[in-house]
């Protein structure tokens, strides 16, 4: 058994102008100071919330840290050009002196393709020619590649990633077919903070079936999990403010996301988040949407100590 490890989001909800580079310079130093493993950037390029996209705030995140791993979960890859995203992410693994951790994902079947240039009947296909793209690029010399949307021709891409032979690769995804390919091309699965403990316990059976039936070892496969907290003395203040950042987020109430989130006194949610680990969840990722400072030193302080 790996021992549990605790991950914290980066600060990336804010509005025209609320950017304070010192305050987010000051976070992520203290982050460091209490411990936390690694800071997680989502993605969330089209909608009402105001998110800073994740590559380049983990760049600003990088530079204001010197050992937190630091990564997405996740790129919807499929909307990218592999080429593109390869050389961004090698760049930033270089950057950050081998510290990246990368998540991907298909995007599921509802994705606005059509805002991207994207085909929705083939989106499966091109996420996992493009991940193979990306692959190669990242370890090959030259790279001859004749795939269905993708052609290169003894193409060469340098630097190549600091963390050889590439940085991690996270799967999201939550369907058994989507569970079992995070299996067969990733590195580890990264449920989504959408998912309720039940449901997210449901796929880690599916991925441990995968693994079983590959011969693969689960200890070279990781699973992780993020979780939606605010800490509060008071139960019931703690649930509507999560209950409200979450329909700023998402753009919309959901009983199942609601549900997903842990919320209240430290004694509450340290007996929700138990469930998360007994599951599977090795690392789990703190994911505040309000006042990010006080719930990093509250989760070091008061809940952490209790699940470790």
């Amino acid at each position: 058994m790996r021992p549990m490890r605790f991950a914290i989001a980066i600060p990336q909800l804010y509005g025209d102008g609320e950017f304070d580079p010192a305050a987010f310079g000051a976070y992520l130093a203290r982050v460091e100071e209490l411990g936390f493993d690694s800071a997680w950037a989502l993605e969330h390029v089209l909608g009402p919330a105001p998110v800073l996209a994740p590559i380049e705030t983990m760049t600003y995140a990088a530079a204001c840290s010197q050992r937190l791993r630091l990564g997405c979960v996740v790129f919807v890859s499929t909307l990218y050009s592999p080429v593109h995203l390869a050389k961004s992410l090698s760049t930033l693994d270089q950057l950050s002196r081998g510290r990246i951790e990368i998540g991907v994902g298909t995007g599921g079947p509802r994705r606005p393709f059509a805002a991207f240039g994207v085909d929705p009947g083939r989106y499966v296909a091109r996420f996992t020619e493009g991940l193979a793209l990306m692959k190669a690029l990242w370890t090959e010399s030259r790279v001859t590649f004749d795939g269905e949307f993708w052609q290169l021709k003894d193409a060469a891409m340098e630097p190549k990633p600091a963390q050889k032979p590439h940085p991690p690769i996270w799967f999201g995804g939550s369907g058994s077919a989507a569970l079992r390919r995070a299996v067969r091309l990733g590195d580890g699965f990264f449920g989504a903070g959408s998912t309720p403990t039940g449901k997210f316990a449901g796929q880690v059976e599916i991925v441990r079936e995968a693994l079983a039936r590959s011969g693969r070892p689960a200890g070279e496969f990781r699973i992780a999990k993020r979780v939606y907290i605010a800490v509060d003395s008071d139960a019931g203040r703690a649930r509507d403010r999560i209950n409200d950042a979450l329909e700023r987020l998402y753009g919309h109430r959901s009983p199942d996301i609601e549900a997903a989130a842990v919320a209240g006194p430290p004694a509450e949610c340290v007996r929700d988040l138990r469930p998360v680990a007994d599951a599977g969840a090795e690392l789990i990722l703190f994911t505040p949407l309000f006042e990010l400072a006080d719930h990093a030193e509250r989760l070091a302080a008061e809940v952490i100590p209790q699940l470790g």
